[in-house]
């Protein structure tokens, strides 16, 4: 009886130390599962004269290893944006890469930011960081995406210039997965 009882504590024990899965490590899992399909979205709001305006725009999870995923986003024939999302201990990183037609880097490029906290399961913010503020003249750090996760409903893209009017917000249907568009620029 003694060695029932101890094994059951024992047993506790150790389900008990086990590690909760953490909200960003959840996040990553929901955008890895959309791994290899294409949505598509529409501007929500933003700036007047907006260049997403009125333009067919979709999102293919394009490329996903355990601590990068790539979604290009394509906006009418244009195919220069990527988003890059990286793992490492500090957090989940947003990159936007930007390319010309002929695949070399546009000079406003690879800004984005590194998560600050944990977020939650559905919602990662990414804070704009020195190499945003040498990208975008005038923004310092002041610059912020979130990217929120709603399992098949929608992906939420939202970039806001914290103080200024300046922002917009895409939404990306995943309930209906669409054709893959092609490469982007400098695949």
């Amino acid at each position: 009886m003694k060695r029932v009882v101890l094994g059951a504590i024992l047993g506790l024990l150790v389900a008990g130390s086990a590690q909760a899965q953490s909200p960003q490590d959840a996040w990553w899992e929901q955008l890895q599962a959309l791994c290899g399909k294409a949505f598509a979205g529409k501007e929500v709001w933003g700036a007047q004269g907006s260049a997403f305006a009125g333009q067919d725009i979709r999102i293919h999870v394009r490329e996903c290893t355990p601590q990068r995923i790539r979604v290009p986003l394509v906006v009418g024939d244009d195919r220069s944006r990527t988003w890059v999302f990286t793992r490492s201990e500090a957090g989940i990183t947003l990159r936007h890469d930007h390319r010309h037609a002929d695949g070399s880097e546009d000079t406003l490029t690879q800004y984005g930011g590194t998560t600050v906290n944990r977020g939650s399961d559905q919602v990662q913010v990414f804070p704009g960081d020195q190499l945003t503020a040498d990208v975008i003249p005038g923004s310092g750090i002041s610059s912020v995406w979130q990217i929120t996760l709603e399992p098949g409903q929608r992906l939420i893209y939202a970039g806001n210039r914290v103080g200024t009017p300046r922002g917009f917000q895409m939404d990306f249907d995943l309930s209906q997965p669409v054709d893959a568009p092609p490469a982007p620029w400098g695949w």
